[in-house]
């Protein structure tokens, strides 16, 4: 489905980006596995996650080089695509997943908290893309696909950072579908459920919510590899600017953002008309303080 491509693909040394490079592989890419090997929360560095990633994808017959640059700096994110180009020739796939966690209620963030996340998710996501983007406009042709979450698209508590970030990265994606249309390069997101070390942290304090977890432990990271390997597929060259989101053997179609009603008065509003005659006909419209789990209220197929 791949063959003769290039992928580069961030956060790859665990997890959802581990699959999603190995899948990729198997399925005849070459493949950037670029990993920091920070903690969960962006600390530290190790770089034998990402080794063993080239070793499993070389030990099956594929091509595969480590890089341990971060995307939160441009420059090293410029080297990332030097990289493919320059030990593979081309570079065809862009694969946006390395991310950190800082949870955190919003009146106890810290600013440090706030801009790592940001750093590292969004602005990553845009040092790593725009790096990709002169080449494929000059080759009229190239995938991004970047990680969203229901925390930005829906809600969730403690996590105003990782929200920011990950509905920032849905404009950033939509921006660059529109942007790069005219050069065949395509741009869409994935909302990925799937048990891996940034959620492994949730506490099992109650059966209730270990029933959870053990649910959500179903939900493995090779089933985002699938929808990540099949956006990448040159069968898919329709498909952009559009948000998936995959839960264990579920696939959805992420609605975006379009008026739901209207209110007009040809002698224009007051503060006061607002809060006397729109909010209370908007109100029966008004969307709740949900979270993801409100939403996504069943389980895991």
């Amino acid at each position: 489905m791949l063959k003769d491509k290039v992928a580069l693909v961030t956060g790859a040394g665990r997890g959802v980006g581990r699959d999603i490079a190995l899948m990729m592989a198997a399925n005849g890419a070459s493949i950037i596995v670029n990993d920091l090997g920070s903690d969960g929360g962006g600390e530290g560095s190790d770089d034998a996650p990402a080794r063993d990633v080239v070793r499993e994808i070389e030990a099956a017959g594929g091509r595969a080089e480590v890089n341990f640059g971060s995307v939160a700096d441009y420059d090293q994110a410029r080297a990332m695509v030097d990289q493919a180009t320059g030990s593979f020739g081309r570079l065809d796939i862009v694969v946006n997943n390395a991310g950190i966690l800082r949870d955190s209620i919003f009146h106890k963030m810290t600013e440090r908290d706030f801009d790592l996340v940001i750093g590292v998710h969004l602005k990553g996501s845009f040092n790593v893309s725009r790096c990709a983007a002169d080449l494929f406009r000059a080759q009229q042709s190239g995938c991004f696909i970047h990680m969203t979450s229901t925390s930005g698209l829906i809600g969730n508590l403690g996590q105003a950072n990782y929200m920011a970030a990950k509905l920032g990265i849905v404009g950033l994606s939509k921006s660059i579908a529109l942007d790069m249309a005219r050069y065949n390069v395509r741009s869409n997101c994935i909302s990925p459920f799937a048990w891996s070390r940034m959620i492994g942290s949730i506490p099992e304090d109650s059966p209730e919510q270990a029933a959870r977890v053990e649910k959500m432990r179903q939900m493995t990271p090779d089933k985002i590899a699938v929808m990540a390997t099949a956006l990448a597929a040159d069968a898919a060259r329709d498909v952009t600017g559009q948000i998936f989101a995959v839960r264990n053997n579920e696939i959805f179609l992420m609605g975006q953002s379009r008026p739901l009603r209207g209110m007009q008065r040809s002698e224009g509003w007051s503060a006061q008309s607002v809060l006397d005659h729109a909010f209370p006909a908007l109100r029966p419209n008004f969307y709740p303080l949900d979270r993801t789990a409100d939403i996504f209220g069943w389980d895991p197929v």
